[in-house]
């Protein structure tokens, strides 16, 4: 039997590649980008919702600009917080289920060991306010839910990490990055495969199916300027370019308006005991996403 899923937020990182599988593992993924649906909107998502007659929805859409939510407050919380109660009230109305995606922000990262799922949430920003408040109207106004978060997503498609050191790279001598935030990467990619698992888990599972939070993250912990290392390495190899000279800071010399959690490792035990879902290889992943840009040849490549 061929299930249903609605997509929000295909164009993002995570929705791409959801979008990617096409119609694997019996399911016709349906997806709309923040330009064919504003999930703010109420009527439009009902519409949405009754026209489709889908069996899931998965929301990856969120404002993810961490320093432009200081200053667009009002947009970052409609976003983050108002448009998955729209649909979580939706999703109530119908009688499906609805995964969202949260983040690793919702937390202070002050722990020297991985965040569990219970820890007492204390965002230090408004990004982290605004998800940790999309994630309370979620979890109030509907019972079949799943929230994932997840931490530094990365991929060969929009705006991330890896493809700004890459940039950036070929045009600089030498970068300085942070050494003193400590995370876990995850590649979109395998975000969107824990995504469909999860939705595997749902249709099979019936009524028995554990809703509520669940973490999802790569499997090593590193600092920004390790995980540039590793991303250096790994596209000195595969691409051929010019590495620049790397620098590890402090994040007092390098200040961003938003505040960062200096310590935002995920413990991903609970999905894995409840799912069977555990973290990918972050060397692996790291090396398929560079060579995704290979293929793209989206950075711009000097060669050394």
């Amino acid at each position: 039997m061929t299930r249903k899923i609605i997509v929000f937020g295909s164009r993002g990182q995570v929705g791409q590649k959801l979008m990617s599988f096409g119609s694997e593992q019996n399911f016709l993924i349906i997806g709309f980008s923040h330009r064919d649906l504003d999930i703010t909107k109420e009527t439009d998502v009902t519409a949405v919702m009754k026209d489709y007659d889908c069996d899931l929805i998965i929301n990856a859409a969120a404002y993810t600009n961490v320093d432009g939510a200081e200053v667009e407050k009002e947009k970052a919380f409609r976003i983050n917080s108002d448009g998955p109660a729209i649909l979580a009230q939706a999703c109530c109305e119908v009688d499906i289920p609805l995964i969202h995606i949260s983040t690793d922000y919702v937390f202070d990262g002050t722990k020297d060991c991985g965040f569990i799922e219970d820890d007492a949430n204390a965002p230090l920003g408004v990004y982290g306010d605004s998800k940790l408040a999309g994630e309370k109207a979620v979890r109030e106004l509907l019972e079949k839910h799943i929230i994932l978060r997840t931490s530094w997503v990365y991929s060969s498609s929009g705006n991330n990490f890896v493809k700004t050191m890459l940039n950036l790279g070929q045009k600089r001598e030498e970068l300085k990055i942070i050494n003193d935030q400590i995370g876990c990467p995850t590649a979109a990619y395998d975000i969107a495969k824990t995504l469909l698992e999860l939705g595997d888990k749902i249709f099979l599972q019936g009524p028995k199916v554990e809703w509520g939070t669940f973490h999802y993250c790569g499997d090593t912990e590193l600092s920004w300027y390790e995980f540039a290392c590793e991303v250096f390495r790994l596209a000195e190899d595969r691409l051929g370019i010019k590495t620049p000279r790397l620098y590890p800071v402090s994040t007092n010399e390098y200040p961003t308006t938003a505040r960062r959690p200096s310590y935002s490792v995920l413990d991903c035990s609970r999905i894995g005991r409840v799912f069977d879902v555990y973290p990918a290889p972050f060397l692996s992943s790291l090396s398929q996403v560079i060579g995704e840009l290979k293929t793209l040849n989206n950075i711009e490549i000097q060669k050394s």
